[in-house]
């Protein structure tokens, strides 16, 4: 019996070494992984400090400006004008800051609504107690700066 139980043993603390080693090799892989994972961001991390960099030295004005005066010939390029900028009270509206027209019964009966109609609209919520303001439209603009919108493009030789 003796000889039975020490061969069980044997064979657990076998089983109990494969299992060891297997997860001491994964261990290991995982650990690999890790490391090539942070190589590739210390990587990234390095090419996106050094487009930085190169972005810093482009657009650099001292060096944009030596670009336009070599270049003026060809591209033709024109301060921005103050008047070419759109004024805030030109852009449309929010949804939320349209005003909803006033519509109560009487003024819905009186255009030829049906008092269905009217009660359906009031419970619907379209009865507003305030006065509608009017909703403002773009100031027009100079005709000179419609024809500055139209550019013709072509490819550059």
């Amino acid at each position: 019996m003796l000889k039975t139980f020490d061969l069980v043993l044997i064979g657990v603390m076998t089983a109990t070494a494969a299992v060891t080693y297997t997860i001491k090799h994964r261990a290991e892989l995982k650990l690999e992984e890790v490391h090539r994972l942070e190589a590739e961001i210390k990587l990234e991390e390095d090419t996106i400090d050094l487009l930085k960099a190169d972005w810093a030295l482009q657009s650099q004005p001292n060096r944009l400006e030596r670009l336009v005066k070599a270049y003026d010939d060809e591209l033709q390029l024109q301060p921005t004008q103050s008047t070419s900028l759109v004024h805030a009270k030109e852009l449309p509206m929010l949804k939320s800051e349209v005003p909803v027209p006033e519509v109560t019964e009487a003024k819905a009966s009186a255009k030829g609504a049906t008092g269905a109609s009217a009660k359906g609209a009031a419970l619907a919520g379209a009865t507003v107690t305030t006065k509608a303001q009017p909703v403002p439209k773009p100031a027009p603009r100079a005709a000179e700066e419609d024809e500055a919108d139209e550019i013709e493009t072509g490819s550059v030789e």
